[in-house]
């Protein structure tokens, strides 16, 4: 028993040890504690040699780390160990803060990042470079690498390369033979003051340059240089000497674009035509004064504008961004538009200006009744983008465009959407509801304090009475105007009103024609006036028969009338005079001192005294007026008092007289 068990305790020792054998073999194999170097400090991925003034790489470093921290040290470059280049595990190497003057050799051969910033490094050469086929960030800001310090194509043979960092150097170009899959190129903080127009024809996936902070001027960058970078989403020239953005432009991607502390001045119309993908646009810290009209016409995706630390003119020439920054929508932030000048409006924001604030100069020459651009305008024809084309090249700043490889870009642009509406500061529209009313709205993007509308007549005198005019207030943008005259052209002009209700002719006004609509009566029939038609028809027929039945009476009227008249002319003659006749015959006529009584018949009259003492104050010529044949049978007769009287005719019998 005791033999048996000895052997079985014997065993199981040995199954243990065996055990434990086999996990110790394991954990060498996977864990690399065992091989860390004594200056150092290992935890799992990591060999943590920073900080400890070493000269050289430690020996020892094992498989089975991936990053290896070597920054803030004192290492040269005769101090990289060649089994170094072995390690196969490590991918990361940070080298920053060391005392390297040139490109280190001996690197591990699998590395895919490299922090070699603030060291010393001069040159770069490509078998350096070579060694390191699965690089793919390179960090070598903070040196002192110059343009003949790196060999030509050096930073090709690192065929995998795709970021690479030289900011804070002194190149003075932009290094030739950079890799093809490059997506990020730094070289701001550099003394770059040319770029050749074939620097960056190789790097066509390039997505983000920095160039800030170089000696850049507008000859120093060659036409067409950002061109063919079509995958290019951001650049940045920011701390250069430009006076105008670089021309072409990439279209296709660029995102972003920073041109702020430069000496830019002005900005050509055409110099963001194509860029409908802009999002950020920095033009801050500049020299600019005005804005060319329509100059952001072709930003249709801009959500950020910057532009403050601008020496901004507030006058006339600002009007049109005032109506621009009021139409954008609430998604785009624009911000420094502030007002430097004139005196009156400074530390004003341009977007809170009015047309009071604003001052704009007394053209004699402009019209007093300017048109309002109904239509858009005309495409562009082939002499006026020659025209503009010329001119950009004429002018002192090389705006050119080389033939003949960058092709043109478009002069006008429209991009989707509609365009911000700063032709003007008012948009007039009419709606004519009738013969004698129309309608008119209008939209204005200033804040005033009343507005004047005007019509007349065309064809009357603007400065007479034709002349209409109403003043509303500023809060209203609709009138009505009535009583006016059917199928006429009425010119209606809307006035901008300051403070004081006055204005200037020609200016902040807008004018247009409409034309009011004719009578009713004149327009032609439709569905709609059939059933005024047949009033119409209805009222045109009684009329007629009424005006008939009319005409039948007063012809039987007539016909009676004759037939009486004549039968009164058969008995008449039969009349004779009778001084006994009724009293009825007689007529009374005279004054108070003549009470004399007129008798008449059909054929004669008589003057008869009432008294006797009348009778003997004169004589009485008594003549008859008409013969019994109702002719005229007297003339004028001159008696010898000088008076006149009728005389009768020769055919005219005497009348008997009466005495008394």
């Amino acid at each position: 028993m005791e033999f048996l068990a000895g052997s079985w305790n014997k065993d199981w020792a040995s199954f243990l040890q065996f055990w434990l054998t086999v996990i110790l073999s394991l954990q060498m194999q996977f864990s690399p504690v065992a091989s860390c170097p004594v200056e150092c400090r290992c935890d799992k991925t990591f060999v943590y040699c920073n900080e400890r003034s070493l000269t050289s790489v430690p020996l020892g470093i094992g498989e089975g780390y991936k990053v290896l921290y070597l920054h803030n040290n004192q290492i040269i470059n005769a101090g990289f160990p060649m089994e170094l280049h072995n390690l196969a595990s490590v991918e990361t190497v940070y080298l920053y803060g060391n005392q390297l003057d040139e490109f280190p050799i001996n690197l591990p051969k699998n590395t895919r990042v490299l922090h070699l910033q603030e060291n010393n490094i001069q040159t770069i050469s490509r078998g350096a470079l070579a060694q390191l086929t699965k690089l793919e960030e390179l960090h070598l800001d903070d040196n002192s690498i110059s343009t003949v310090g790196v060999e030509e194509g050096a930073f090709r043979e690192a065929l995998s390369l795709k970021l690479l960092f030289l900011t804070k150097n002194h190149l003075s170009s932009v290094p030739i033979g950079l890799p093809e899959d490059l997506k990020e190129l730094r070289l701001d903080e550099n003394r770059i003051a040319v770029i050749a127009e074939e620097a960056f024809q190789n790097v066509t996936r390039l997505q983000r340059l920095l160039l800030d902070g170089n000696l850049l001027t507008d000859e120093g960058i060659a036409p067409g240089t950002f061109q063919d970078l079509s995958a290019l989403r951001e650049l940045a020239l920011a701390r250069n000497s430009l006076t105008f953005p670089p021309p072409l432009l990439p279209s296709q991607s660029l995102v972003k674009l920073s041109l702020q502390e430069n000496q830019i001045d002005q900005i050509p119309v055409a110099a963001f035509a194509d860029l409908n993908r802009l999002e950020k646009l920095d033009i801050s810290f500049n020299q600019l004064q005005t804005l060319t009209q329509g100059v952001f016409d072709g930003l249709s995706s801009l959500k950020h504008l910057m532009v403050r630390n601008n020496p901004w003119r507030c006058d006339c020439a600002v009007k049109w961004v005032v109506v621009w920054l009021k139409s954008l929508p609430s998604s785009i932030n624009a911000r420094g538009f502030v007002c430097s000048s004139p005196e009156k409006v400074r530390g004003m924001t341009i977007r809170e200006l009015t047309l009071d604030n604003i001052e704009c100069p007394i053209n004699p020459d402009q019209p007093a009744w300017p048109t309002l651009r109904s239509t858009p305008p005309p495409p562009p024809t082939t002499t006026s983008v020659l025209t503009i084309i010329s001119n950009l090249i004429t002018t002192s700043t090389p705006y050119s465009f080389d033939s003949p490889s960058p092709p043109l870009p478009p002069i006008y642009n429209n991009p989707p959407g509609p365009l911000p509406p700063y032709e003007d500061p008012l948009q007039i529209s009419f709606h004519v509801v009738n013969s004698t009313n129309i309608d008119v709205s209008w939209v204005s993007y200033f804040t005033v304090m009343a507005y004047k509308v005007t019509w007349v007549k065309r064809g009357q005198s603007q400065i007479n009475e034709g002349m209409q005019e109403r003043t509303v207030s500023g809060e209203r943008r609709h009138i009505s105007l009535a009583n006016l005259e059917p199928r006429s052209i009425y010119r209606i002009c809307v006035h901008v009103l300051d403070t004081l209700n006055s204005y200037r002719p020609g200016e902040d006004t807008i004018c247009s024609e409409a034309r009011t609509k004719p009578p009713p009566s004149t327009k032609p029939p439709g569905r709609e006036q059939a059933p005024q038609d047949s009033i119409n028809s209805t009222l045109l027929m009684a009329g007629i028969i009424g005006a008939a039945i009319f005409i039948i009476l007063v012809t039987l009227l007539g016909i009676f009338c004759w037939h009486m008249h004549k039968k009164n002319r058969s008995s008449s003659t039969k009349w004779k005079y009778n001084r006994g006749r009724r009293k009825d015959d007689y007529c009374e006529a005279g004054t108070k001192k003549d009470n004399s009584i007129l008798e008449m018949t059909e054929t004669s009259f008589q003057i008869v005294a009432l008294n006797n003492e009348q009778l003997l104050k004169g004589d009485f010529h008594i003549q008859p007026i008409y013969t019994p044949n109702g002719g005229i049978g007297f003339r004028d007769c001159h008696l010898s008092n000088n008076s006149i009287a009728y005389c009768k005719s020769s055919n005219v019998p005497s009348t008997e007289f009466c005495h008394t």
